[in-house]
């Protein structure tokens, strides 16, 4: 379970070659469903299609009944692989499902929210994206421990970019870099999210 959540923060961080490591070696300890289905997001979030959605295919006909397994994760994992594919309005379409059990806790939580929201950004529909990234600050208890729950932040600075709103994009994140204020300078995300900042100014 560590090495496949280790895993996926690597994912969100964009160290794919890390993550598809990580998930390698975790994936034959990993009996139960929800660590499958947790690596499978890993690795579409690595952009690791082929390997994602044969996992997601494989965890959909081992468990038909799970309603988490069908209702939960396997649209959380294809709607990462359109994310990666550059489909973000088939990204949303396959959430629709989750839309009920979204705020379920279980291995990571939130996931499918953080996912509509990345959708909302790629369409440039700042407001909406927003709204989801706002729901996760919002439900921040049951983050702490995720990457999602300091990135929320960021996309919503971003979101609200997009919204023509630059005043709270600001805040949003200086949020976040309150946060990452002990970060490895060099993590790929934060550079970038440092250089939008600038343009903000």
């Amino acid at each position: 379970m560590w090495g496949i959540a280790e895993a996926l923060h690597e994912a969100e961080l964009g160290d794919t070659t890390r993550t598809r490591a990580l998930a390698a070696s975790a994936l034959p300890l990993a009996l139960n469903q929800k660590i499958q289905a947790l690596a499978a997001v890993a690795l579409a979030r690595s952009g690791d299609a082929a390997q994602a959605e044969k996992r997601a295919n494989e965890l959909a006909r081992r468990f038909p009944l799970d309603t988490l397994i069908n209702r939960y994760w396997v649209p959380t994992i294809r709607a990462s692989i359109e994310i990666h594919r550059g489909n973000p309005a088939e990204a949303i379409d396959l959430l629709q499902p989750v839309a009920p059990y979204e705020l379920a806790r279980d291995v990571v939580s939130l996931y499918p929210v953080y996912i509509r929201g990345q959708a909302y950004l790629l369409l440039r529909r700042g407001g909406e994206a927003a709204a989801e990234f706002e729901k996760i600050l919002d439900h921040r208890g049951i983050t702490t421990s995720e990457p999602i729950g300091a990135l929320a932040h960021l996309q919503l600075g971003r979101a609200y970019a997009l919204a023509g709103d630059p005043a709270k994009a600001k805040v949003a994140y200086q949020d976040f870099f309150r946060l990452w204020k002990d970060a490895d300078p060099d993590i790929p995300i934060l550079k970038q999210a440092k250089a939008e900042y600038a343009k903000l100014q």
